[in-house]
């Protein structure tokens, strides 16, 4: 059993998770994580032990000078809570690390040890991915799901992918198998301009976060930086034509096969935010919709099979 000393009830917790490498295209996951923490000021309360799930010659420890003292930073995993109030309060345990080399199933356990101590309603992994789409048009975020009642109640999309997977998935579904409903929110980057940053799909994922737990994020310098950092890739890709029509073809294969969602559901969803942010950041008028709640993971939680969720690094092709 885990003791948690100094961590306080929490107010309807959501656990959010992100991970670097695999899973994290253009660090857009893992930054939107390192936002939340930054915004609403987190509190780590945990940190998993390196040893157990990290191989050091793949994941260094670096070196650092406090104070004239030099010190090691291992790579790790750690844990944060941020209280967010308002007329409806919610509390959010932030999940920030890399993904583990060894050991995921011990790792998915010990990360379900501390939501189930926590009285965790809902855990969303924030995931990104190269794909075929136009850094000039919105970034497309996808929320799937592998439990078909959450799909249902919360409007995701029931994952049918089938292939290799990143921890991501391993969490999701030892979430499914615990009981816990579990959610993963994909971002899509442009494969053309996959360096991190990539703040423009960070402020994706958080608007998406915002929407599935009907909580208004603030977004600090994040718009700015999204609008820089398009500015920028227009630039880059005005000096070379062949780019420059590449970008194009994207557009506009994007633009015939999106035009039917111009109305309905994306426009409900773009007003409902805008109304939010007006009101000063309350949830919108209407009842929160809570998945179930989840049961105590058992020991050994955990599974063999691939996720369903993702399509890995590259919608494309898979390494």
């Amino acid at each position: 059993m885990i003791e948690l000393e100094g961590v306080p009830e929490l107010v309807d917790p959501v656990m959010v998770a992100a991970f670097e490498g695999w899973n994290d295209a253009g660090d857009a996951a893992s930054t939107a994580v390192a936002h939340l923490d930054k915004e609403w000021k987190g509190e780590v309360f945990a940190a998993l032990d390196a040893e157990d799930y990290y191989d050091f010659q793949v994941n260094r420890p670096t070196v650092f000078l406090d104070g004239g003292v030099r010190k090691i930073t291992w790579p790790t995993t750690r844990l944060s809570v941020v209280r967010v109030g308002g007329e409806k309060p919610r509390d959010l345990v932030l999940v920030r690390g890399i993904e583990p080399s060894m050991r995921w199933r011990s790792f998915c356990n010990e990360i379900l040890g501390f939501a189930h101590e926590l009285g965790v309603e809902l855990v969303v992994i924030m995931g990104a991915l190269l794909g075929d789409t136009p850094h000039t048009r919105p970034v497309p975020v996808s929320g799937v799901t592998s439990d078909p009642d959450l799909a249902r109640t919360m409007d995701l999309e029931e994952t049918k992918y089938e292939g290799p997977t990143g921890i991501v998935g391993i969490l999701q579904e030892a979430c499914t198998h615990a009981g816990v409903p579990a959610v993963s929110l994909w971002a899509a980057v442009p494969h053309y301009v996959s360096q991190p940053p990539n703040p423009k799909a960070t402020l994706a994922l958080l608007n998406r976060l915002e929407d599935l737990i009907d909580l208004r994020i603030p977004q600090g310098d994040l718009a700015e930086d999204a609008r820089a950092w398009q500015v920028g890739v227009d630039q880059l890709a005005a000096e070379d034509s062949e780019v420059a029509e590449y970008v194009q073809s994207l557009e506009e294969a994007r633009d015939t096969a999106e035009l039917p969602e111009a109305s309905g559901d994306a426009i409900a969803r773009e007003f409902e935010r805008y109304l939010r942010r007006r009101d000063g950041g309350g949830p919108t008028p209407g009842e929160r919709t809570r998945p179930p709640k989840p049961q105590r993971p058992e020991t050994g939680t955990g599974t063999d099979e691939e996720s369903g969720e993702e399509s890995g690094p590259s919608d494309s092709s898979e390494d």
